[in-house]
């Protein structure tokens, strides 16, 4: 069978000599409209974090016109609703929210940590769909109840369970309000936090390198901690950090928990005030517009969101430092 110049024969029919393109010439309305919907919500997200920015701004400056930042920023006792001798000692606010933030990371990176290898280690499929649903169902608790629940039921066990044997001021048990009752329950409610995350980065470790290090002879807990937490290390440590600053930002535990005191102590058998609770009780207390105590909330604030926006960027730059990239 002839065939013409510049064409092929195929089973009697005369092939077309131009190249067959394989994409669209211009996206469709649909993928068009997805795409212009992801951009919108970006933009949303870029939005509000400015318009809080902006918000805190003036009052921010207009507290600093009326109180020094070397007052602010000092350990002087902290007293901003006292009308005859007002004090403006934020760090023992800031000492408060580290210390319970530190008693809770102390419990739940080890355990979030140690879920997350056994959920992708060693638990079979079907028990991995049971346990991590209802892992993560912890995240979705109200915060308001991990603080009834810290208040009702783990103050008083503490209270009586506490080792009195334990040298000096750490030998005293725990009163109404403690450190210790608010850091236990923040860190059984960033479990999930840090397991989720930390499973889903070891998930992401090719099963190849798994395969290479059984195949030295390797066991099961040497493959989990010499080569999947390191190649999954970027995503671990993003999930420590995203626990840190829920725990610095968290409000109805420290509220309801760790008490109102002004303590200068990393002790976790004493009370102390995080800077989440004292916006919480003085917004929404009798104060007048426009007064120093007024601007205190907004100063407050704004560094809380500085403390959490640095925490960020810190998890950025351990993320790409950390970042395993597999082919």
């Amino acid at each position: 069978m002839s065939s013409t110049p510049g064409t092929t024969a195929v089973r009697g029919r005369t092939a077309d000599p131009s190249p067959v393109s394989l994409t669209a010439g211009s996206p469709r309305w649909g993928e068009k409209a997805i795409v212009g919907w992801l951009l919108l919500c970006a933009a949303f997200s870029v939005l509000v974090t400015a318009g809080i920015v902006f918000s805190l701004i003036p009052p921010t400056v207009e507290f600093f016109r009326r109180v020094a930042p070397g007052d602010f920023f000092s350990t002087d006792f902290w007293a901003p609703t006292n009308a005859g001798n007002p004090s403006f000692g934020v760090l023992r606010l800031v000492v408060g929210t580290l210390n319970v933030t530190f008693w809770a990371l102390l419990i739940a990176i080890p355990a979030g940590l140690g879920a997350a290898i056994y959920l992708s280690e060693y638990a079979s499929s079907r028990a991995r769909k049971v346990l991590k649903p209802i892992l993560e169902v912890l995240e979705g608790v109200p915060t308001v109840a991990y603080g009834f629940f810290a208040m009702t039921f783990v103050t008083p066990l503490l209270r009586d369970l506490w080792p009195t044997f334990l040298p000096g001021k750490l030998g005293e048990p725990p009163g109404i309000f403690s450190a210790a009752s608010a850091g236990v329950v923040m860190g059984v409610m960033i479990i999930p936090t840090v397991a989720s995350i930390s499973q889903d980065a070891m998930s992401a470790v090719p099963s190849g390198l798994r395969q290479a290090a059984y195949g030295l002879g390797s066991t099961r807990m040497q493959v989990a901690t010499r080569v999947v937490v390191p190649a999954a290390l970027s995503g671990i440590v993003a999930s420590f950090v995203l626990g840190i600053s829920r725990a610095i930002g968290e409000t109805m535990i420290v509220l309801l928990a760790a008490g109102a005191s002004a303590n200068l102590t990393f002790w976790p058998n004493d009370s102390v005030l995080t800077m989440t609770t004292f916006i919480a009780r003085t917004s929404t207390g009798d104060i007048g517009h426009g007064t120093t105590t007024y601007y205190t909330i907004f100063a407050v604030g704004a560094l809380l969101f500085l403390m959490t926006f640095v925490m960020n960027m810190i998890s950025i730059a351990l993320v790409r430092k950390f970042r395993e990239t597999y082919e």
